[in-house]
């Protein structure tokens, strides 16, 4: 497994990380119906090309498997394909964050238990919850740092 950061993003590269992300919401974001994930993906390129700091999980060169997304020291997304969650990929990932970037604080949807236990076992815990998500749909976030 390679870890990279991603300077020059492709068009080919985009569309394999929505495809990573939609993969990764379909496994863990149960509470999102297909109409939610639907209108969520539309800006999902955007997003990928406007964080400063994009990271890369390939297996093969060219071929991502995770990817995480990185702002002022904020984990601003992390996504995993699901043939390998519980692998170690995800720590690696928050490892990298770490060393590289300071990273100290998150957000989770609060219907993603799986997601807090995972922060909470790498050490985030959560400090304030809101009961809307940031685009104001009832979904509550998590907001966790590092103790």
């Amino acid at each position: 497994m390679r870890i990279i950061e991603i300077r020059e993003r492709e068009p080919k590269l985009i569309e394999r990380l929505v495809t990573v992300w939609e993969r990764s919401v379909r496994a863990t974001h149960l509470f999102l119906s297909d109409e939610e994930i639907g209108n969520i993906k539309k800006y999902v390129p955007t997003a990928l090309q406007e964080i400063p700091h994009l990271i890369v999980a390939e297996k093969q060169p060219g071929t991502p498997v995770a990817f995480m997304g990185i702002e002022d020291q904020n984990l601003e997304m992390l996504f995993i394909s699901p043939k390998e969650r519980a692998k170690g990929l995800g720590r690696q990932l928050i490892q990298y964050g770490k060393e590289h970037y300071s990273l100290q604080t998150l957000a989770v949807n609060e219907q993603n238990p799986l997601a807090i236990g995972f922060y909470e076992h790498m050490g985030f815990q959560v400090y304030r919850r809101t009961e809307r998500d940031e685009q104001g749909n009832p979904y509550p976030l998590l907001y966790m740092k590092l103790m």
